[in-house]
């Protein structure tokens, strides 16, 4: 996050696979196209994983009500009904994490508005405390409003095994996922800011020149001013 963030292609991929492995039987991602799993800045996972990728996701059901194997044109499968969880296209642009002393948004514009860095902290925030109120279980986690929420532990130690042999500790792999749901909220993330530092760039070494033509085409008519 940042003006300087940038995205690490090996922590993305080790997030699809939290997301596949663990979050994507509760949670979809329906405005996330497969595709661009093979983009660059992203995962860039070669076409032929990412085609091999698609085809072991859940079938697409067609209007007539057969289905097809998903391609890789295809987007993420959605998740709906009873017990299943919102969908995490966006869900890291619609978190917020410290805004800052007094609210005042400092710390936002300097780290990013903070999404990922709320995931983590849920997904991470567990005690391990559980309540039942009208018959639904709640587990207690200091990073959710409210301390209680009723998503039960996602994460636990060593539950995915990552082929590069990073430590899939719950906090490693917290990070990795929320750093992929970043990466799903903002695909364009890494273009925008090279074309965002190019511009300033830009308009700094403009305003600079624009300031010595100014000063030297004025010159000699300030300069007999200041004679007279």
């Amino acid at each position: 996050e940042g003006p300087f963030g940038t995205f690490d292609k090996n922590q993305l991929q080790r997030g699809l696979q939290v997301f596949t492995e663990v979050c994507s039987g509760c949670h979809g991602m329906k405005f996330v196209p497969i595709r661009t799993l093979a983009d660059e800045g992203g995962p860039e996972l070669p076409a032929d994983q990412v085609r091999a990728y698609a085809a072991s996701l859940d079938s697409v059901v067609l209007p007539d009500g057969t289905e097809r194997p998903r391609e890789w044109t295809d987007k993420f499968p959605v998740r709906s009904g009873e017990g299943m969880g919102p969908d995490l296209s966006l869900m890291a642009k619609a978190r917020a994490g410290f805004h800052g002393p007094y609210g005042t948004g400092i710390n936002q514009l300097i780290n990013g508005i903070g999404g990922p860095e709320y995931i983590v902290s849920v997904l991470s925030g567990y005690t391990g405390e559980e309540k039942v109120e009208a018959g639904t279980t709640f587990y207690e986690n200091h990073a959710f409003p409210g301390g209680w929420i009723s998503m039960p532990p996602p994460l636990s130690d060593d539950q995915v095994t990552y082929a590069d042999g990073h430590p899939a500790t719950v906090h490693h792999m917290a990070e990795d996922v929320a750093a992929f749901m970043m990466w799903t909220a903002e695909p364009k993330l890494m273009a925008r800011k090279h074309m965002g530092f190019v511009a300033v760039t830009f308009l700094i070494i403009l305003s600079v020149l624009l300031y010595l033509t100014n000063k030297r085409l004025w010159a000699g008519i300030k300069g007999k001013k200041s004679a007279a």
